[in-house]
């Protein structure tokens, strides 16, 4: 890049100049315009553009000139990316030349040829107005010049022959300028699998549907593990293709791109078709959801006004459209273009326009009946029902139809911006100037003071009631669980409160304790008792092995004595109720026997054979021990023992013995 310093270059620039001014006038458009017979390829908008020479990127004409004149919004200035400025070398570029002229500074730039390139792929200008100049001569080779501008709020611009080998980190945000789409480039790919990194990057973003041609825009990718086989398709206008294994691949990132569920189609009308053999088959509505299998939806023969309409149930963010054919090899029918119109109420209807907004814009549908097509709508339609018109069809209008999209998100107007203006903070004194007052509640200056010592006496007077009720409250519980736990036990006279609970202090009481059974040697057979009785259990209580009070009345001598109480409820849970003993039964229940011969009769105090004794009558009952103390209720005579032993008094085991009651 050079700005005309020399004499000789600024010269030869202002005669390059002055020849292009000879071309007559433009009538140039707000966002520039061009005019000569050596311009190619041209879309210039009011924030991006792009230009090229006539040819291009073939070898640009002889004798030719062109003049394009940019121009930015204004408050802003203008980017220039150069993407190709390929001209016959010469001394000065004399015989071809690109030359950027800036009439409000002044100032030159160029002339460019192949041998004095520009310095950088981007050239910023301090001017919203740049006039590009391009002159040539005889020459043999050169492919000409290719252009691209944006405003300068959008530094990150690019050329149209960018491609994503010329990236190396994962993620990637730039700029493309309106007009890549019919600039020469290859691309591989589709939207769903993605694109070879081989591709030329803004073309590869139109097919995509992330920008539209018209008028350029941000554009967000990633870049990923390639994948072995790229499939082609034709979307927006564009033909991608077949590509192999590359080890990048593109991903677009595109919001609002979600298949729409439709909830009812509805068509001007449908085609009964009737086959050779007298079948009937019916091509209506339903045929033309784009996931149905089979035929599709076509319209009756000799209907020139045939469309379909699709109902989504709600409104809508509705970003693109895929259309396919009739999906059969045998009826080759499909729509090769079609316009769109939408409605909110299924009754008016307004037809899409696109960015452009001037006229109805017709989408390019497909051209067999088997592949799929995608158009995006950029803007996107907001609405409930959208209308499919063919405009030109293969001999039949069958269709099927799919949306994409998203729900329509509620957003709010952002509340305008109004900046806080600092408060300047006053510096506190010793007696504020003015008291703020409280709604409701009346402060008189003097009595202030008084009035807030008077609520916290009363604060703290609250607090120390309920303490104290509370202490109260806790010294009663726990005297009512000593009085429980310690003031009355079975057999025992209530303990002051002075004395220390304690039932392993206190004696036992005699009436406690129980006689164990005499243990007899092993070789006494007189201890030993017949078979068809047995001894009862007899278990010792001791102190130590009584679990708790006893509900039988205790002794007289226990120092117990009854409490004056008319009635159970009276005093409940200070006095013992004591429940009456039983009074003397027999113990033992007289077995059932059978009648034993005379010879065989068991002695009362011997065994069989020998004389009777006089110590007791027979009793068969299962006779417990005697306790200490106890009699039988035989003779005292001693009884001689088989042995040659006798037997003491009150030794007969089989004596009724009778107990006092406890």
């Amino acid at each position: 890049m050079r700005a005309g310093g020399g004499a000789a270059p600024g010269a030869l620039a202002m005669a390059l100049l002055r020849r292009c001014l000879l071309l007559g006038p433009l009538g140039l458009r707000p966002a520039g315009g061009q005019d000569g017979d050596g311009c190619g390829h041209t879309l210039l908008t009011p924030h991006s553009g792009t230009l090229s020479s006539k040819n291009y990127p073939g070898t640009y004409p002889n004798h030719t000139a062109c003049r394009w004149r940019l121009r930015a919004p204004p408050g802003t200035s203008l980017l220039l990316a150069f993407g190709d400025v390929d001209l016959e070398p010469s001394e000065h570029c004399a015989r071809s030349s690109l030359l950027l002229d800036d009439p409000q500074a002044g100032t030159a730039y160029g002339p460019y040829c192949r041998n004095a390139v520009p310095a950088t792929p981007l050239l910023v200008t301090n001017s919203s107005a740049v006039t590009v100049l391009f002159n040539s001569t005889s020459h043999r080779s050169g492919r000409g010049l290719l252009l691209s501008y944006a405003t300068s709020q959008h530094p990150d611009l690019v050329s149209c022959l960018v491609r994503g080998t010329h990236y190396t980190q994962e993620h990637v945000s730039v700029y493309c300028p309106a007009g890549c789409k019919d600039i020469d480039g290859d691309i591989w790919g589709n939207p769903s699998q993605g694109y070879r990194d081989t591709s030329v990057l803004c073309k590869a973003a139109v097919h995509a549907g992330v920008i539209v041609d018209e008028l350029g825009g941000q554009v967000t990718l990633s870049r990923e593990k390639g994948i072995t086989l790229y499939e082609s398709a034709f979307a927006n206008g564009l033909h991608s293709k077949r590509g192999s294994l590359s080890e990048k691949r593109l991903i677009f990132h595109k919001a609002c791109d979600d298949a729409l569920e439709v909830a009812a189609f509805n068509v001007s009308s449908w085609w009964h078709e009737v086959d050779a053999l007298g079948q009937d088959r019916a091509w209506a509505a339903e045929r033309a959801a784009l996931s149905t299998t089979g035929h599709s939806w076509a319209a009756e023969p000799g209907s020139e006004a045939a469309w379909l309409e699709l109902d989504l149930g709600t409104r809508r963010n509705v970003t693109g459209i895929i259309t396919k054919g009739s999906s059969e090899q045998q009826h080759d029918y499909y729509v090769t273009s079609y316009r769109v119109s939408s409605s909110r109420d299924g009754k008016n209807w307004r037809p899409y326009r696109g960015s452009g907004g001037q006229e109805d814009k017709v989408f390019e549908g497909n051209s067999d009946s088997q592949g799929e097509v995608s158009n995006a709508f950029i803007p996107p339609i907001v609405a409930r029902y959208i209308r499919v018109t063919p405009q030109s069809w293969h001999q039949r209008v069958a269709l099927k139809v799919a949306l994409v999209g998203c729900q329509l998100a509620r957003v709010r107007a952002p509340r305008p911006y109004v900046p806080s203006i600092p408060k300047e903070v006053p510096v506190p004194t010793s007696r504020p100037t003015s008291r703020t007052p409280i709604p409701g509640v009346a402060l008189d200056p003097e009595k202030a003071g008084s009035t807030l010592l008077v609520m916290l006496l009363i604060g703290g007077f609250l607090l120390l009631c309920s303490s104290l009720l509370l202490l109260a409250f806790l010294c009663r519980r726990k005297r009512k669980a000593a009085e429980l736990n310690c003031g009355i036990t079975k057999g025992y006279p209530k303990l002051e409160s002075s004395q220390v609970c304690s039932l392993q202090s206190l004696p036992p009481p005699g009436s406690t304790l129980t006689s164990f059974p005499t243990v007899a040697a092993p070789g006494d057979l007189s201890r030993t008792h017949s078979p068809d009785y047995a001894e009862p259990d007899l278990v010792q209580v001791s102190p130590s092995s009584q679990t708790g009070p006893s509900t039988f009345k205790p002794l007289p001598d226990e120092g117990y004595t009854l409490p004056l109480v008319v009635s159970h409820y009276d005093v409940p849970g200070k006095y013992h109720e004591y429940a009456e003993p039983l009074p003397p039964e027999p113990e033992y229940a007289t077995p059932f026997s059978e009648a034993e011969p005379a010879a065989a009769r068991w002695s009362p105090c011997g065994t069989a054979g020998l004389p009777a004794t006089p110590c007791s009558p027979p009793a068969r009952y299962d006779a417990p021990t005697l306790r200490p103390g106890e009699r039988t209720a035989g003779p005292a005579a001693g009884i001689a023992s088989p042995e040659g032993s006798r037997f003491q008094r009150g030794d007969c085991p089989l004596s009724h013995v009778y107990h006092e009651a406890l």
